[in-house]
């Protein structure tokens, strides 16, 4: 059965847990995407900027030479990051863009740890003549300096979080900050399928659009379904876009991949299966990584996107009833799922994509040459492009970067 959303929640996850003077903002939003849903002409304008906008549908590869390398499964791989902008991201974006035009808003604000939906929220802003504010760590600013660069040139207004860690929970904390005390005018694009209800329904409503298109294009290429669909795992909107075509069918095993950092103890990872239980946080009951007192706890991946502590509580009850699976890849796992990927099919993943090719890479051999693996590829690896090269040590992009500063300051 697919998840049941009560009330806003699924099972015991979800929920909204907000002051109460975001309340009515939320109502008003669930309100707005409930007429959405049934508006012909809201769904005529949504497919058509998919299609004519972002550039969907995406294609599903056949990974000819990886299959030969692995000798085992067919390898398919969904390229979201042929998308406008570079990831599934755009997807909600221009979702919510739609919905907060409907309203009347004025500003949308976001916020982003790998920067890839900070860029797809300044461009849909751009896109819809719209003000755009956009909320990052400190530390995700640094390591994803690109995507900062290029919201900047899209219009929006960057704002360095320095609070916490410095990373994506910090972020979220700010821009709901921002929200409570800007509601009448803003509308706030949340990145993924987290946060207080509406937001995980939604926004899994406009990214169901990954597994459908998944579902029709290996029927025309196999005449069959797969028989595995594996995605990365943080907040988890290209997971269950992914998925959710799926859950019914008990013969495709659902495989979500989480961060699993540089080891097992809390802090070092970002993995809910390892460490994850019960709380509430940014308004929503789900699981998460949680010190013994009660708070929540650092984390750490070589992925930004996958660098938070909590799941989208539909994932979390999916995980919980057993409809999915979790699993963990390493940060030097995913590097070399990165390298293999990128030397074998000619396609840089992102490295929050890398951690699903990882375990992927771990189970192709065991298959029999009749299964099929899917791996959605959530975005393209531009973006990580200083983070690679650092954890490769390549000497000669570091020999650039000082030529490049001093050519810089001249």
């Amino acid at each position: 059965m697919k998840s049941k959303i009560k009330n806003g929640y699924f099972d015991k996850y979800g929920g909204a847990y907000v002051p109460e003077m975001l309340v009515h903002a939320l109502r008003e939003i669930e309100s707005e995407f409930e007429k959405a849903k049934k508006d012909k002409k809201f769904q005529t304008e949504f497919q058509e900027l998919l299609r004519s906008f972002s550039g969907r549908p995406t294609p599903l590869i056949y990974a000819k030479n990886l299959t030969k390398h692995f000798g085992g499964a067919k390898l398919y791989l969904k390229n979201e990051g042929a998308n406008h902008t570079g990831a599934h991201k755009i997807t909600h974006c221009i979702g919510q863009a739609l919905i907060a035009k409907r309203l009347g808003k004025k500003e949308l604000i976001a916020e982003t740890g790998a920067g890839q939906h900070g860029v797809a929220t300044a461009t849909v802003a751009a896109k819809f003549g719209l003000k755009c504010k956009i909320f990052m760590g400190e530390v995700d600013i640094a390591r994803q300096r690109p995507n900062v660069f290029w919201m900047e040139q899209l219009g929006a207004k960057v704002i360095s979080v320095s609070s916490g860690s410095k990373t994506l929970k910090d972020a979220v904390n700010e821009a709901l900050k921002y929200w409570m005390a800007n509601s009448d005018e803003s509308y706030y694009v949340i990145g993924s399928v987290l946060g207080p209800h509406p937001y995980p329904l939604m926004n899994r409503t406009f990214q169901s659009v990954i597994g459908q298109e998944i579902k029709k294009q290996i029927k025309q290429k196999e005449h069959k379904l797969p028989d595995f669909v594996i995605a990365c795992v943080g907040g988890g909107s290209n997971a269950i876009g992914a998925f959710h075509e799926f859950i019914k069918n008990k013969k495709v095993r659902l495989i979500g991949v989480e961060a699993g950092g540089t080891g097992k103890k809390l802090g070092q990872n970002a993995s809910r299966k390892e460490n994850g239980s019960l709380g509430i946080f940014q308004g929503y009951k789900s699981l998460f990584l949680q010190t013994e007192e009660g708070h929540i706890a650092p984390t750490h991946s070589v992925a930004a996107g996958l660098d938070y502590p909590g799941m989208g509580p539909e994932l979390a009850e999916l995980y919980k009833n057993k409809k999915m699976e979790l699993s963990s890849a390493l940060d030097r796992e995913a590097i070399e799922a990165f390298k293999l990927t990128t030397k074998h099919e000619g396609i840089i993943p992102a490295l929050e994509s890398a951690h699903a090719l990882a375990h992927a890479y771990k189970v192709l051999p065991k298959l029999a040459h009749n299964k099929i693996v899917v791996v959605n590829i959530s975005g393209r690896g531009d973006k990580d492009l200083f983070n690679v090269a650092r954890s490769l040590n390549d000497k000669e992009f570091k020999k650039f970067l000082a030529e490049e500063i001093k050519r810089y300051e001249k």
